[in-house]
C-alpha cells in the first residue's frame, strides 16, 4: 500500500484531496504546516494558524488519518520572508506563493514527507499530473486544472521534474462546486469554508502593512507623466538585430522626474508595484492614475491617466539565464532557438499568444499583444496548450 502525506492546510481542498486519496486506496497522514509565528510582524490580534490547524486536525479525526503539526517557520522565514524583503527593497515585486511551493510545500516539507515513509505528497492545488515517455525515460507533466476558474498550475510553474515525480494533486479535475459537494457530503468541517485570501503565511495581514514592518517609510513624489510624451516616440530599430530588436522592446524606459508634473507624495517607492491604481490618494484627476514605474534609487512613483497609458504597455521581456526554469527540461530551448506558446505574467491572466527566443545570456518572452504592468520579480509562465513546460522571473 503506497504511502501519501497530505498538507492539510485546514482549507476545503486539502481536505477533500485527503478523503479521495483515501477513497483511492492510498494509506493517507496529513500534516498541517506552521510557517509563521514571528509575533514582531503580526498585525491581527487573531491568529488564522491556530484556527486552520485546528480545521484540519477535525478533518483528519473525521477521516480516521493520522496527524500531525510541523514548525516550518524557521526555514520559512529564510527562504520567504526574507527573500520578499530583499526583492522589495531592489524595487522588485516578488511572488511568495510561487516560492512557497517550491521552497516549502515540494522541498522541506516534501523532505519531512519521505522521512515518515512516504511514496507521495499531495496538495489541494486546482492543477494535473500526467507521465510520458521521451527517449525510453519517464517524464512528468504539469497539466492545467479542469477548472478554468480556479487553474492554479501558474503557482507550481517552478516544480522540477524531481518534486513533480513525487507530487499528486487529487482534486485537480474537479471543479471548485465539486470539491465542495464532496466536503458537504462527507460532512467535513471545512464544506463552507471561504477560501483564504492573502499570502501564504501571514494569514489576515495586508502586505503594505506588512512590508512597512521591515521597510521604513521615506517620502518621495508621485509624478505623472504625459501619455504624448516623447519618451513613447517608437525608436527606430530597422538596422537592429532580432535580439536588439527585442531588447529594444523589453528594456525599461529611464523617467526623471522633470518628465512631468508632481501631483502628489507617497511613503515609499519599494510598496508599489507597477499598473497598481490603489493607494496613490491622489485626487482630481479625470481618470485613475496607475503606477507605470517605480524607481527606488530616487524613491520616486511614475504615474499615467488610465489604464489604457502607453506607459504600462510593453511586448517583451527578459529572463536572465539563472532564472530561466523548464518544468520538461527535454523541451529546454537552446541559444539561436526559439518556440511560439501561450504565456501568463500573473495568476489568473489569460494566456497570451507568445514566443520564446533563447540567446546566449538569456530569453526573451515577446507577445503578439502588449502586455499590460509587466513587472519585475514576478513569474512568467509558458504553456503547450494546457501543460506547463517552463516559467522565469522577469528582469
Amino acid at each position: 500500500m503506497k504511502r501519501v502525506v497530505v498538507g492539510l492546510s485546514g482549507g476545503v481542498d486539502s481536505s477533500v484531496a485527503a478523503y479521495l486519496l483515501q477513497q483511492q486506496g492510498y494509506e493517507v497522514i496529513g500534516l498541517f504546516m506552521k510557517n509563521w509565528h514571528d509575533d514582531s510582524v503580526t498585525i491581527s490580534n487573531e491568529c488564522p494558524w491556530l484556527e486552520d490547524s485546528n480545521d484540519a486536525l477535525l478533518v483528519a479525526e473525521k477521516l480516521g488519518i493520522p496527524f500531525q503539526t510541523v514548525d516550518l517557520s524557521e526555514e520559512y522565514k529564510e527562504k520567504i520572508v526574507d527573500y520578499m524583503f530583499n526583492e522589495y527593497e531592489k524595487g522588485r515585486t516578488p511572488n511568495p506563493d510561487v516560492l512557497c511551493n517550491r521552497e516549502i510545500k515540494f522541498d522541506v516539507f516534501m523532505k519531512i514527507a519521505l522521512s515518515l515513509g512516504a511514496d507521495y505528497v499531495a496538495t489541494g492545488h486546482y492543477c494535473q499530473k500526467s507521465e510520458i515517455e521521451v527517449d525510453g525515460e519517464t517524464v512528468y507533466q504539469l497539466i492545467a486544472g479542469n477548472d478554468i476558474n480556479k487553474d492554479q498550475s501558474y503557482f507550481l510553474c517552478q516544480l522540477s521534474q524531481e518534486q513533480l515525480a513525487k507530487a499528486l494533486f487529487p482534486i485537480g479535475a474537479l471543479t471548485k462546486p465539486e470539491v465542495r459537494e464532496i466536503a458537504a457530503e462527507m460532512e467535513l468541517v471545512t464544506a463552507e469554508k471561504k477560501d483564504s485570501q492573502g499570502l501564504c503565511f501571514i494569514g489576515k495581514v495586508r502586505l503594505p502593512e506588512f512590508l512597512q514592518q521591515k521597510l521604513q517609510p521615506k517620502e518621495g513624489k508621485i509624478v505623472q507623466v504625459d501619455k504624448n510624451d516623447p519618451i513613447y516616440s517608437a525608436e527606430d530599430t530597422s538596422g537592429l538585430s532580432l535580439e536588439e530588436q527585442l531588447k529594444a522592446e523589453s528594456d525599461k524606459l529611464h523617467y526623471v522626474p522633470t518628465m512631468g508634473k508632481v501631483v502628489g507624495k507617497h511613503q515609499g517607492a519599494h510598496y508599489f508595484t507597477n499598473g497598481q491604481r490603489k493607494g496613490l490618494n491622489v485626487g482630481g484627476t479625470t481618470d485613475p492614475l496607475f503606477v507605470i514605474a517605480t524607481d527606488v534609487d530616487t524613491n520616486t512613483i511614475y504615474t499615467g491617466l488610465s489604464s489604457n497609458h502607453p506607459g504600462l504597455f510593453k511586448k517583451a521581456l527578459f529572463v536572465g539565464n539563472s532564472e530561466v526554469h523548464w518544468v520538461r527540461t527535454d523541451l529546454a530551448l537552446k541559444s539561436g532557438e526559439s518556440m511560439e506558446v501561450m504565456a501568463r505574467i500573473r495568476y489568473r491572466q489569460p494566456l497570451q499568444k507568445a514566443t520564446l527566443y533563447q540567446f546566449e545570456n538569456g530569453m526573451y518572452v515577446h507577445f503578439d499583444e502588449p502586455q499590460s504592468a509587466i513587472t519585475e520579480g514576478q513569474f512568467v509562465a509558458w504553456y503547450l496548450e494546457n501543460e506547463l513546460v517552463g516559467s522565469g522571473v522577469i528582469s
